[in-house]
């Protein structure tokens, strides 16, 4: 029977559906439902001319790679063969590191917290230990680390492991001080148990407490040695069953490790001391010292200090022994960082760490435990940083990091992602950035050295900026998978340093992290680089490769507008359920800072946030502050935050908007086009109808809880109320839902009646004061230019179209309209719980919140997205000029069209006239995005300015004029359409025919949720609009015709963090924070899902383990290990017999895709043991056959020396000796 593809049938479908109008509906269980129409006339065009090429097959969500610091560590493991590094965090994630390019993510799907991780030192394996009591062995010899095996434990909680170096056999210590052991081929428990009553002597009154260690002699196999938390030490004999000594102390271990002869062994303690113990008398301590102790005058036992919490003692052939240890300074030390302690001879150097260490290794030059350890290096994990000191050096140097384990290093707080962005940029961003690297590294390679790593077949450049709450911006290359630190940016440098008791306006607003980074816009090509800061102000940067030395040109805009933006229905269109706003408490207590204005002193009025600094100032080669424009307070009331950002290289214009308005810059000419309120820019279109508003009503209350906030609200502990104003936000919450609320399904809950006209005296314009710093005093009109009557056409946005149904479509229909519910921007709250184990596991409610319950009660119409094209400004022009598209939230799309001069000299002097367009088009939510497409179906860029130096010493160079790529539409003499806007709101997206401003296709995203971000991406040569939704939802639409490619259920809203950093980009990318130290890459492409094992690196490389040294005849002979130790016969089933079945769980795991899914049973599992058990048996008889060579050469020294004396004495007589 012949199998048909049910998705290529579904794209046939839609394909070849009739031009007349097709119409599709319904929800589905994710709550997202849409459908796609075509009206007659130029639809039928457009099915002519575009062939659609992307088809469902085209797409699949897949993670490809996690970057940055493990979030949470808590457990360290190292191999010394195959020199790779794990990390294991407190979310059960475990990392898995070796050389550059080799990074490999891996989940317990339990969650539970890494406990402990051990390898199977060159075998490709690892054991962790989880806080559920369970011990998983995961597969390494595959890209993707899988669970072979699992032993959940029932009764008892594992506190320690030990695996020895080339055993099989698991030794697992528990919280009631017994011991177990595990095979680990088979991940069976053994039936024999070191019980803890059989450890301690008979008339030990008291519960030792756990096992906090667990070891081999280095000298005899035979013998383990087991610590316990009270401080007693135990070494057990394991043929004969019985402790062979014990030693106490009468202060908790932490810790223990031996010498590597097994004769000495040390221990840390509670009180900041250290013991060594001597096996030949363990009556009392043969040493002990507390290293950072106040020795006492009178020979008393020095003051006791904070507890050591791990020590390591690590011997070398030629020098003293290395004694490394954490912890133990002394408790006057308050302020005093933590700290790593290298003790080596008679020195003694303190490391002091910038965070709290988890875990340290030494690394050391072999595996085996017998031997000199020969440390060269000690790896540090710490609650945020990874850092590898240098033991071979005196100074102890650190290694220089490859990974890019400094993302957090301060909080991002937006990032944006560039596929296929120019080839140049990568190089020419890293020789800037290399400069400025910190010096002082050690000079010898990176120590983790291993797997292996390709590039693959995809090699386009990439590049990730992620901003950060110090105002810093970070350049990374994203190439290939990987991430590396090319350039990196501090914003705050054109601003003066807050001093003590001044800039007291700013700590108002924000009461810390002033030059947070809360947007960016980057245009490649033209190395434009603009940034909006929390404390609401935009900086223009521009690329040079020259230093200079220049003042820095500010602006000062007023951006506030005095209406009230309560919007009210008629009579006759009031919902029949209460008004919400009688059932929610007003906002009275918010988090963050509070602002007092006018209780003390004067009205604040035309201050900026941030004071720019008035000297000259050193700009290093890179990106170089252009123009800074900031907002002010007006009559007490502070700024706004910046809602939306956009700039054009081309036009040389920077455009950002608010919930109160929109500011114009041109920043070739230092000078603010247009400062309007939102309202001013419908002029006499404004459909909503607005009351006007009481002099200053509630101003205390607005100032005191405005949006503007410190970046603190993003990491803390306790519930998240985060208040956006750039979009409107859902309220994710676990309690009931108010049936008000239930009903409403938008962002908002008020409502609103379209109008063909309002009147003008709704409204108070006002004149945008404007102050400029260093250049000539400008004040320009309402707007530099002229302001011409807008047309208000637009498409209904509340139902699917037909064809029937076109003229109505195209103008607001006479009498009592249809009327659709109104969106806020304005300072929504959203409570996210804690990202934490237990509200990981709960599901969100998700009930959009009303508008009411905003700060103050208003429903301000934001500025949400701003997009810069050539296109047609007006309904039926026959010419493009240069535009500016405005999206409001309320999902209302407004034009501005820009007058340039026509010369470059010109541009420079002569004004540019700006004329606002009025209401075009209409959509259900606050629009999110713009874009455009030729006639063909091909994505149209935005225009922009080649890049050229503008500080070039070169006077071909200076002379040179500008280069401009418009990428305009092509024109004819026909009425005929030549341009389709894409828009996408956070509800719905729609097709635009212009300039008819016909609606072609509209899709209903989600009904009952909403989109967070949504991108027009490019991807195998075609254009598709990609939407993440707070429902957890990943959508791909089709470009034109809207056509659904994929709605995949991926990851749903569970912090904020996730909404604000999300993003798109070509070629089937995407990535967001998944935690405040890590970056989640993935990918929706198909063909990067099907290549992705080839990108990625190699975990597990065939190497010899090294040989072990040769100890000689008569050492291998008195040396305490010249038996074999057979484990097998002792642990084994037939001797020690099967444990409890009710002690352990075994579960088998699935062992991956590679070859492994059979190692827990079947023929390749009975192989691999075969592997192991013949691997082990060459081993014995290798060094069976080193000891018997040993013993041969010692017989023929001792002939060679016995005939030498025979033949000397051999003529002497008796009394001659």
């Amino acid at each position: 029977m012949k199998k048909f593809n049910f998705r290529k049938v579904l794209d046939g479908l839609t394909a070849s559906s009739p031009g007349s109008g097709s119409s599709s509906s319904g929800n589905s269980g994710s709550g997202t439902g849409g459908g796609s129409n075509q009206p007659g006339g130029t639809a039928g065009v457009l099915r002519e001319e575009i062939q659609e090429t992307l088809t469902s097959d085209y797409f699949q969500i897949c993670k490809t790679v996690r970057h940055g610091f493990p979030y949470q560590p808590t457990a360290l493991a190292f191999d010394p063969v195959q020199k790779i590094l794990a990390i294991g965090t407190r979310t059960g994630a475990i990392r898995i590191l070796g050389r550059p390019g080799v990074d490999c993510y891996c989940q317990h799907e339990s969650g539970a917290a890494v406990l402990q991780l051990q390898f199977l030192i060159n075998e490709g394996a690892l054991v962790s230990a989880s806080s559920d009591e369970t011990l998983h062995l995961w597969n390494l010899r595959q890209k993707r680390p899988a669970i072979l095996h699992s032993l959940k434990f029932n009764r008892e909680r594992i506190t320690y492991c030990h695996l020895p170096f080339q055993s099989k056999w698991l030794y697992v210590g528990t919280e009631r001080g017994n011991t177990h052991i595990v095979n680990i081929e088979s991940f069976i428990l053994s039936g024999y148990v070191i019980m803890w009553n059989k450890a301690i002597e008979l008339s030990t009154k008291t519960h030792p407490g756990p096992v906090v260690h667990l070891s081999d002699s280095p000298r005899d196999e035979g013998k383990l040695l087991i610590g316990y938390e009270n401080g007693t030490v135990v070494l057990w004999d394991l043929k004969s069953k019985r402790a062979e000594l014990r030693v106490y102390y009468d202060e908790a271990i932490h810790s223990i490790d031996w010498h590597h002869e097994g004769k000495q062994f040390m221990c840390s303690h509670s009180d900041g001391s250290l013991t060594l113990w001597n096996l030949k008398s363990p009556s009392r301590p043969f040493q002990t010292t507390i290293p950072h102790g106040k020795s006492q005058r009178d020979g008393r036992k020095p003051e006791s200090c904070k507890p050591i919490l791990k020590v390591e003692y690590k011997t070398c052939r030629n020098s003293e022994p290395f004694i490394i240890f954490s912890g133990g300074l002394a408790y006057d030390k308050a302020c005093r960082r933590p700290s790593l302690t290298i003790m080596h001879g008679k020195s003694i150097t303190v490391l002091e760490m910038d965070h709290p260490i988890v875990e340290f290794l030494t690394l050391c030059e072999t595996p085996y435990p017998n031997e000199f350890q020969e440390p060269y290096a000690v790896v540090v994990l710490l609650e945020k940083d990874l850092i590898v000191v240098d033991l071979t050096q005196s100074n102890f140097p650190i290694f220089e990091n490859p990974y890019p384990m400094d993302i957090h290093e301060s909080p991002v707080t937006c990032t944006a992602y560039f596929a296929d962005c120019p080839p140049d940029l990568i190089l020419v961003l890293y020789s800037i950035g290399v400069k400025h690297k910190k010096q002082g590294y050690s000079n010898k390679e990176w120590p983790v050295s291993g797997g292996t790593w390709n590039i693959g077949a995809q090699t386009y450049p990439e590049i990730i900026i992620t901003g950060h709450a110090d105002g810093s911006i970070k350049f990374w290359d994203a190439s290939a998978i990987t991430l590396q630190m090319l350039y990196k940016l501090k914003t705050s440098k054109v601003f003066e340093k807050q001093k003590i008791g001044d800039g007291k306006q700013t700590s108002e607003i924000v009461e810390e992290d002033p030059y947070a980074v809360q947007m960016i816009y980057w245009c490649p090509e033209s190395r434009i680089f603009c940034v909006a800061g929390v404390s609401a102000y935009v900086i223009v940067y521009k690329f040079s490769r020259h230093e200079i030395t220049t003042e820095i040109v500010s602006l000062e805009v007023r951006l506030q507008y005095d209406v009230e933006d309560i919007i009210t229905p008629e009579p006759e269109t009031i919902p029949p359920f209460p008004d919400p706003s009688s059932q929610l408490p007003s906002s009275k207590s918010l988090s963050g800072s509070t602002s007092t204005v006018a209780s003390e002193g004067a009205t604040k009025d035309s201050i900026p946030c941030l004071s720019v600094k008035t000297r000259p100032v050193r700009m290093p080669p890179g990106y170089q502050a252009e123009l800074v424009v900031q907002l002010v307070w007006v009559d007490g009331e502070p700024p706004q935050q910046i809602t939306s950002l956009t700039v054009s290289s081309a036009y040389g214009i920077v455009a950002f908007g608010n919930c109160n308005g929109l500011a114009v810059v041109d920043f070739m000419q230092k000078t603010v086009l247009l400062s309007m309120g939102t309202i001013d820019l419908y002029r006499s279109s404004d459909p909503y109808q607005r009351q006007p508003r009481s002099p200053r009503k509630n101003k205390q209350f607005i100032a005191d809880n405005f949006c503007m906030r410190g970046l603190s609200n993003f990491y803390p502990d306790l519930t998240k109320r985060i208040r956006t104003s750039y979009q409107s936000m859902t309220e994710l919450t676990d309690g009931p839902v108010p049936l008000e609320l239930e009903r409403c399904k938008s962002p908002t809950s008020g409502f609103a009646t379209r109008t063909p006209e309002a009147a003008p005296g709704f409204y108070r314009n006002e004149l945008p004061a404007v102050r400029q710093r260093n250049q000539v005093h400008h004040l320009p009109d309402h707007v530099n230019g002229h302001c011409t009557s807008p047309t208000s056409q637009s498409c209904s946005s509340g139902k699917r179209l037909s064809s029937a149904d076109v003229s109505k479509v195209n103008r607001w229909g006479p009498g009592r309209p249809p009327f659709r519910k109104a969106q806020s921007a304005a300072c929504m709250e959203v409570s996210l719980p804690v990202t934490t184990e237990e509200s990981r596991e709960n599901s969100y409610n998700r009930s959009r919140s009303s508008s009411i319950s905003s700060i103050d009660k208003e429903s301000k119409e934001a500025i949400t997205a701003l997009y810069f094209m050539e296109s047609f400004a007006r309904k039926n022009d026959m010419t493009i000029s240069p535009c500016l598209w405005v999206g409001t939230s309320l999902g209302m799309v407004l034009m501005i069209s820009f007058n340039l001069p026509s010369t470059d000299e010109q541009r420079y002097t002569e004004p540019v006239l700006v004329s606002p367009s009025g209401t075009l088009l209409a959509l259900k939510g606050a629009v999110l995005t713009f874009s455009c497409m030729d006639r063909l179906g091909g994505l149209m860029h935005p225009p922009y300015e080649v890049w050229r130096d503008p500080n070039s010493m070169d006077d071909n160079e200076k002379g040179r004029k500008r280069k401009l790529v418009m990428n305009s539409p092509s024109t004819s003499q026909e009425m005929a359409d030549h341009q389709y806007a894409v828009i996408c709101s956070e509800k719905q997206a729609k097709v635009f025919s212009l300039p008819s401003q016909t609606c072609l296709y509209v899709h209903n995203i989600t009904e009952t949720s909403f989109i967070l971000q949504a991108a027009v991406v490019v991807m195998c040569n075609s254009a598709c609009l990609a939407c993440f939704c707070a429902n957890g939802h990943i959508m791909i639409m089709s470009l034109p015709s809207l056509r659904p490619m994929l709605d995949v259920n991926y990851l749903p809203l569970t912090d904020m963090r996730i909404a604000r950093t999300f993003c798109f980009t070509n070629e089937g990318q995407a990535l967001y924070l998944v935690s405040p130290t890590e970056i989640q890459r993935l990918t929706y492409s198909q063909e990067m899902c099907d290549n992705l094992q080839d990108m990625l690196g190699e975990l597990f490389t065939p190497v010899e383990t090294p040989e072990a040294q040769n100890r000689g005849f008569l050492k291998g002979l008195f040396g305490g290990s010249g038996q074999t130790f057979d484990r097998e016969e002792l642990f084994g089933e037939a001797s020690a017999g099967k444990a409890s079945k009710s002690l352990a769980q075994h579960i088998p795991g699935s062992g991956g895709i590679e070859g492994v899914k059979g190692a827990a049973g079947g023929v390749m599992g009975e192989l691999t043991r075969a592997r192991i058990a013949l691997d082990e048996r060459g081993q014995r008889l290798g060094e069976l056959e080193e000891k018997t060579a040993g013993m041969m050469t010692s017989a023929e020294a001792f002939s060679k020396h016995a005939h030498e004396l025979m033949l000397k004495y051999k003529d002497k007589k008796w009394y001659q000796f």
